[in-house]
């Protein structure tokens, strides 16, 4: 009698586990699609890299304790920053489906060879880690945030991308959005900045911990003239542009099923 127990509790087992294990993706998936429609229509009350920056001003004795932000749409911010922002991070953001595939595919083959590290990420690719992810190197985080990327891109559209990027992006330690950083760094609204200003804002993204306006070096001041030429360049970005009224030159772009096939094939050779 026991060892027809034990038997059937072995056929049984598989059974159940695998049901756990697709009720629980189905039950992430599920959640992550939730917050996504409703980061859609609400600013992130709070993200993760928020969380780990008060982590770590708690525990280090030579940082205060410093937490500054403030949402505002994105009518109440100026388009400098915009096209500042795009000029810096971004040049195709209205083109490609959130992933540079282009810059993807140079940066795989120069990691590869050891040149340098670098990445290729899109304005997209760092809304989605920043407001869904922790900051930290792993192959499941690059690929969730992949996931979070081509999700926002089809919910929430170019224009909501880029206000909630604005909103929670890092300008220093404990600076996040526009509006908080240009009060802080100019004392007024981030309605208002000018040309000067929001070069200087772009500047700081790459390395918002090193770098600021409050602290600028030869190579940050050089930096802002080589964004503000590059946005005399680009022109104004519309963000309710539509694609077919894009530069036909650049319309065209991979999507990251093409990086994927790819990449597979690139690996065989």
């Amino acid at each position: 009698m026991n060892t027809k127990k034990t038997k059937k509790t072995k056929k049984t087992w598989p059974r159940k586990a695998w049901r756990i294990l697709w009720m629980s993706v189905a039950i992430l998936w599920a959640l992550s699609l939730v917050l996504v429609l409703f980061y859609k229509w609400v600013n992130p009350p709070i993200t993760p890299l928020m969380v780990q920056r008060l982590v770590e001003q708690t525990f280090d004795s030579e940082r205060p304790i410093n937490f500054e932000r403030d949402y505002v749409d994105i009518d109440d911010i100026s388009p400098n920053i915009v096209n500042a922002v795009v000029a810096s991070e971004d040049g195709l953001y209205m083109y490609h489906y959130g992933f540079d595939v282009k810059q993807m595919k140079s940066a795989y083959r120069e990691n590869k060879q050891g040149r340098r590290i670098r990445g290729g990420s899109t304005i997209s690719m760092q809304t989605a880690k920043n407001a869904f992810l922790p900051h930290h190197r792993s192959y499941l985080r690059k690929a969730l945030e992949a996931y979070y990327t081509q999700l926002i891109e089809w919910v929430w559209g170019k224009k909501r991308i880029m206000e909630v990027y604005l909103n929670i992006i890092e300008f220093g330690d404990g600076i996040y959005g526009v509006e908080a950083a240009s009060q802080h760094y100019f004392h007024h609204s981030a309605k208002t900045l000018s040309r000067y200003e929001a070069a200087q804002l772009a500047v700081t993204l790459p390395s918002p911990l090193k770098r600021n306006p409050g602290h600028q070096t030869p190579f940050f001041r050089k930096q802002t003239g080589v964004i503000q030429a590059r946005t005399a360049k680009y022109g104004r970005i519309n963000l309710d542009s539509k694609r077919e009224v894009l530069n036909k030159k650049y319309r065209n772009q991979e999507t990251l099923w093409d990086f994927a096939k790819w990449w597979f094939t690139e690996r065989k050779d």
